[in-house]
């Protein structure tokens, strides 16, 4: 369970870190997703998901 909790403390700090050090490219961004319909946000999301749980597996195995 402090895994868990250590890797949402993480992802927190990583979003901190994008905001923190290139907030106008977040933003532009952000204008960009709600621009793309959901099919599309929908499939990059799955991507990258997919991309986290092989990255972990690999890191993790």
């Amino acid at each position: 369970m402090s895994d868990l909790w250590g890797a949402l403390c993480l992802v927190a700090v990583l979003e901190g870190l994008f905001l923190f050090a290139a907030p106008g490219s977040w933003k532009r961004a952000a204008e960009q997703l709600q621009q793309m319909p959901d099919e599309h946000v929908r499939r990059v999301g799955a991507v990258v998901l997919i991309l986290g749980l092989v990255s972990l597996w690999l890191v993790r195995g």
